[in-house]
């Protein structure tokens, strides 16, 4: 169909929007033949009203979000206990607009042996934690009744979505329990609301971390292994996040369903969890680079130790083991921050100067000057990379995006060396650097990365 599961990491959020689109519950209807389907079996709001062209998006919407419940539909046979989990993932439209599925699948309370059910709310933003938060409410609920999961969803779907680093507060009434107050805070840095270093750092060792970070950098085809579902989520949310500021282009599915499988292993670059179970396929497949989340196991092309320059490797090593330390007790917020600003720090480093290779013209768009950026480095194994960096997509559109940044004020023409746009986004992040003015590291990166 015309929904593609992509990825974006810069997913749009602007405060006063809704919290989510819809909520839907999954469940597994027995088929003629035995075998299970996931299924659609209560949505909320129903849409009246709808045109045509709305109609037929949202039909799209509904045909896909099962499939991506229940990647692992095929096998399921009704059971008495299981621990309840939490995943997400994300589809794009024709148009280009994305929207997150947060998924929390989990056995309905009863006697007796039952199938599991997956709720998933249906958002634009893109807030991992914040929404973990309002699945654990509506699993309290469902445990009573599901008639109490429609006002608590009302209330939410009525509430403007805060603003980075505000909290709103949900009002909410059970049944014996009386009036609930929730408090619902997003995080103070959008670009790590989607993320948790911790749990690809519990699962991998810092030296793995850089390899994988070395072949999503050259957009290499990544297959991850994992049996459970939040595992692969969370992991592959992070490896993503490790891009940043650059983004990752290319095909992009946390859990690949079942039905998928053959057409995911494509030619063209991509970055999917895979169920273990379905290892013996994956073999099958032409691969670069398969990371099993779960065990020491890894098949790879055999030169990631190479591909990122010796000395910026070891600061990250570093950096890395320290906060893998057992002694340093961190919240999730500060790993995400700390292991953000290693590889942040990463690529200031090593092509923080690219805002001094764009020539402006006097229409105010720019034209980026790769040779001359390349030759201003002056170590080599950083210029072998950057040679290869600059061919790839992620790389292409950063560039695109700084090239269009700058319309000169009337009558001055353009400036000639502008301080790199996304380094004058880190000025909050300067404590992280020691206190200096991180324009400073970008010349050091150049003359002695």
């Amino acid at each position: 169909g015309s929904l593609q599961p992509l990825y974006t990491h810069s997913v749009f959020h602007s405060a006063g929007q809704f919290f989510f689109e819809y909520l839907v519950v999954v469940s597994l209807k027995k088929m003629p033949d035995g075998h299970y389907e996931p299924k659609i079996t209560y949505q909320f709001p129903k849409r009246e009203n709808l045109l045509k062209g709305q109609k037929e998006e949202e039909e799209r919407l509904l045909q896909a979000i099962p499939l991506f419940c229940f990647p692992d539909s095929n096998n399921w046979a009704p059971i008495s206990e299981f621990t309840s989990e939490t995943f997400s993932f994300v589809l794009t439209n024709v148009d280009g607009s994305r929207k997150i599925g947060y998924c929390r699948r989990l056995l309905p309370s009863g006697r007796g042996v039952r199938l599991p059910e997956v709720f998933c709310i249906i958002s634009c933003l893109g807030c991992f934690g914040l929404f973990s938060k309002i699945l654990d409410e509506v699993e309290k609920r469902r445990q009573i009744s599901m008639a109490v999961i429609y006002p608590f969803m009302q209330g939410l779907r009525e509430s403007p979505f805060p603003a980075p680093g505000k909290t709103v507060t949900i009002k909410s009434f059970i049944p014996e329990s009386g009036t609930e107050l929730i408090e619902l805070t997003r995080p103070v840095d959008a670009h790590l609301e989607h993320v948790e270093f911790q749990a690809l750092l519990q699962r991998l060792s810092p030296h793995l971390i850089l390899h994988i970070f070395a072949s999503a950098m050259l957009e290499r085809r990544l297959i991850f292994l994992a049996e459970e579902l939040s595992v692969l989520s969370q992991c592959i949310h992070a490896v993503a996040a490790l891009l940043y500021p650059f983004t990752w282009a290319h095909t992009y599915i946390p859990v690949v369903p079942e039905c998928l499988l053959d057409t995911v292993c494509c030619p063209t670059p991509f970055m999917v969890g895979i169920q273990m179970r379905h290892l013996e396929r994956v073999l099958e497949q032409p691969m670069e680079e398969v990371f099993h989340l779960e065990a020491p196991f890894a098949f790879q092309v055999g030169d990631e130790e190479e591909i990122l320059p010796g000395k910026l490797q070891n600061e990250m090593l570093i950096s890395l083991n320290r906060h893998n330390n057992n002694n340093n007790v961190h919240t999730s917020e500060q790993v995400n921050a700390l292991v953000s600003e290693a590889f942040v720090h990463f690529f200031v480093r090593l092509v923080g100067h690219y805002a001094s290779h764009i020539k402006w013209g006097r229409s105010g768009y720019g034209s980026f000057q790769e040779r001359a950026f390349c030759k201003a480095i002056a170590s080599k194994s950083c210029r072998r990379l950057v040679k290869k960096f600059v061919k790839t997509n992620m790389f292409s559109l950063f560039i695109e995006e700084a090239e269009k940044s700058r319309i000169p004020q009337e009558g001055n023409g353009p400036i000639s060396h502008p301080l790199p746009c996304w380094v004058s986004s880190l000025e909050p992040w300067a404590g992280w650097f020691g206190g200096r003015d991180v324009s400073c590291l970008v010349r050091d990166g150049v003359q002695s990365s």
